[in-house]
């Protein structure tokens, strides 16, 4: 009996061993974890700091190089990103960057100009008077020539189209026929939506408990009826 071996209790001792060794790998990535959460607080807080510190508030107004005017409708875009501004009718402006962007200015009849935000630059403010030069565009040439005879030019004076003036455009998209077609084919907005969904809960509250009137015996849905019978409103459009 004195020389057996006890192979539960090697076991047991081996599987102590095992637990010890893994309890100290856990407690030691536990000191891992307690660090890491020390620190990326820190870290985000000083990466957020400085994300803060190079917001720019740019400001200033644009003027024409040779008179000092302020120059209206001028494009002011921060290049690489798809956002800007434009000058109001003085030529002043206001536009969110960061330091180091490039700003540029455009317009259709001067000459485009860029300027970069310094990256040392001390607080959050920048104030700029940008000047612009007038740029000269060169059109393609016309030729102008004479009608061979009178009675053509007649003919082509006459037969000419002429465009439409804005108050005859806007007549036009007023008219009660061009509105019954974007009633008809233009979707509901958002507001429209809910009104409607409105309208019938209430309907629906007030006539709670009872059955609704039914628009046979309403004079005045009849009287529409037959005024949009007229119109022509339920005619095959095909």
């Amino acid at each position: 009996m004195n020389g057996k071996v006890n192979h539960s209790s090697g076991q047991f001792v081996l599987r102590n061993q095992q637990l010890v060794f893994i309890f100290g790998e856990v407690k030691k990535y536990l000191r891992y974890i307690i660090l890491l959460l020390f620190i990326i607080p820190l870290t985000a807080k000083a990466q957020f700091e400085t994300s803060r510190d190079s917001v720019v508030q740019l400001y200033g107004v644009v003027m024409t190089a040779d008179s000092l005017v302020g120059v209206p409708a001028v494009s002011v875009m921060v290049k690489g990103q798809n956002r800007g501004t434009i000058t109001n009718s003085q030529g002043v402006f206001s536009i969110v960057v960061l330091k180091g962007d490039q700003v540029e200015f455009t317009h259709v009849t001067y000459k485009p100009k860029t300027i970069t935000i310094p990256r040392e630059l001390e607080g959050n403010q920048y104030s700029v008077i940008q000047l612009m030069v007038i740029d000269t565009v060169y059109l393609p040439a016309t030729i102008l020539r004479p009608r061979p005879t009178a009675q053509q030019f007649e003919r082509d004076f006459v037969n000419n189209k002429v465009p439409d003036d804005n108050i005859e455009v806007a007549r036009q998209n007023t008219s009660a026929a061009k509105r019954r077609t974007w009633l008809r084919t233009i979707p509901g907005d958002g507001g429209e939506a809910t009104k409607m969904q409105f309208n019938k809960i209430a309907n629906k509250a007030v006539y709670q408990g009872q059955t609704p009137p039914q628009n046979i015996f309403n004079p005045a849905a009849w009287l529409d009826f037959i005024q949009a019978w007229k119109r022509g409103d339920f005619k095959n459009k095909n």
